[in-house]
């Protein structure tokens, strides 16, 4: 799923009278911008100047916003347009910082030399007591080779190192846990994998990010293999547990039995694939798909779903449908069925808008804007590095989806992402998971 690529705070005054901020309002939206915040800064007898945050697709829109916005008469002005996201940027998001007072000369020979030194023993003799007393236990490596970065695709690692930091400080606001990007330049799959092969014992658990596909998933299956830690890749899994945890919402608002339903997925990429993985592992019947790529069905039947001929096959077949192309309008309302769950989550806009599904016939219909992958992975880490898992599973991965739609309102689709809560949920519920299948595990 893609993202806007341009957010601008315009500062605009208005005269002090009703009706004023909704003809702004009107102009940005007709210009194509789509209004996040809105923040009065300043209210007087005459006049109410207000911050307005704007996201756009491009320069040209933003300017045509503007442009607008200018054109509207009765005293309003657009005084000005402000990068907030570059500033919040200045310095990076993320710090390393000491969790110790070192004010003494016991303290400093209690956390580093000589008295350092009996810990490092403790750890040669028992390496698992490294997880205690060091904080790898706490730790994940965020790791991309930037070939997939947002909606920005091959932009390098380096340039998608703010998304890797916006990750950290996500894992230390709603977890607790200490992210440390990891920026690769290299895609070879053998290259990746080796280097992280060679620097794991650092972390407590591996987090693949906007690694493309097809060779992330080549990645992510060798790594899982060969490392004795958790390993997930976040466009893949991340995205399909908001995405289950979006359509048992629905499901349960439209009635309809997830479990009998028959299920579609158009496009088959990194995202594509691991819903109808996820949806399958939750116990859906049939899963169909549809791509362009050979390559991509044969991964679907070999993971046991059903490949379609067309999209209007599977438009005609299927009860829920989810698209994740990329591609604005792939879906006609035509092709709508009366009665059908459709989930179109390409942002900034969709395979179908939710208004025109719905007046084709759809019963529920949703796009991607609420489908926040900041929902999961956060909470699955915290559940398995709290249960000391060396792997996550599938119905690790389930339980965290189920937790998400447990922790959803009536009427929504997924709760709102920076609730604290929803994190917590989804942390207990993959650490019970984790620690009933470690139970099970056979004693070697």
């Amino acid at each position: 799923m893609t993202v806007r690529n341009i957010i601008r705070t315009i500062i605009v005054e208005t005269p002090s009278k009703p009706g004023n901020l909704g003809k702004v309002a009107t102009a940005i939206g007709m210009a194509g911008g789509d209004i996040g915040d809105i923040t009065t800064i300043k209210v007087g007898p005459l006049s109410t100047v207000r911050d307005i945050t704007v996201h756009c697709e491009s320069k040209e829109q933003l300017d045509a916003v503007i442009q607008s916005i200018q054109s509207l008469e009765n005293g309003i002005y657009v005084h000005a347009v402000s990068d907030d996201v570059l500033r919040a940027h200045e310095g990076g998001k993320i710090q390393m910082k000491s969790r110790m007072d070192i004010r003494s000369l016991a303290d400093l020979r209690r956390v580093y030399t000589p008295g350092v030194a009996d810990v490092c023993r403790v750890i040669q003799d028992d390496p698992d007591k490294a997880r205690y007393y060091t904080s790898i236990g706490n730790t994940v490596a965020i790791v991309t080779d930037g070939t997939a970065i947002l909606g920005l695709g091959n932009i390098g690692s380096l340039a998608g190192m703010p998304v890797m930091e916006g990750k950290a400080a996500l894992f230390d606001r709603f977890a607790g846990i200490s992210g440390i990007p990891i920026l690769l330049n290299t895609s070879d799959p053998d290259e990746v994998v080796n280097t992280i092969k060679k620097i794991y014992q650092g972390f407590g658990g591996i987090l693949l990010e906007d690694i493309g596909s097809p060779h992330c998933f080549e990645i992510e299956e060798r790594l899982k293999e060969e490392l004795p830690i958790p390993v997930m890749h976040d466009d893949q899994h991340g995205t399909a547990v908001v995405t289950l945890a979006a359509v048992i919402s629905a499901c349960r608002s439209t009635g309809v039995d997830l479990k009998d339903a028959v299920v579609g997925q158009i496009g088959l990429g990194a995202a594509g694939l691991a819903i109808c993985r996820m949806f399958m592992a939750y116990g859906v019947k049939e899963m169909c798909g549809v791509d362009r790529q050979e390559a991509a069905l044969e991964r679907l039947r070999r993971y046991g779903g059903t490949v379609l001929q067309s999209i209007e096959e599977l438009m005609e077949h299927c009860d829920i449908v989810i698209a994740t192309t990329g591609v604005p309008g792939l879906i006609k309302p035509e092709m709508v069925r009366k009665g059908q769950v459709i989930l179109a989550l390409s942002n900034p806009k969709p395979e179908i808008t939710p208004a025109e599904a719905v007046k084709a016939g759809a019963a529920f219909a949703a796009d991607g804007r609420s489908v926040n992958n900041v929902l999961g992975f956060p909470g699955i880490f915290r559940g398995v590095l709290n249960a000391g898992a060396k792997e996550i599973t599938h119905s690790m991965l389930v339980a965290a989806a189920q937790a998400i739609a447990d922790c959803t309102a009536s009427g929504e689709l997924v709760p709102h992402p920076l609730d604290p809560k929803v994190h917590v949920e989804v942390a207990r519920a993959v650490e019970r998971v984790a620690e009933r299948e470690m139970e099970m595990e056979p004693v070697l």
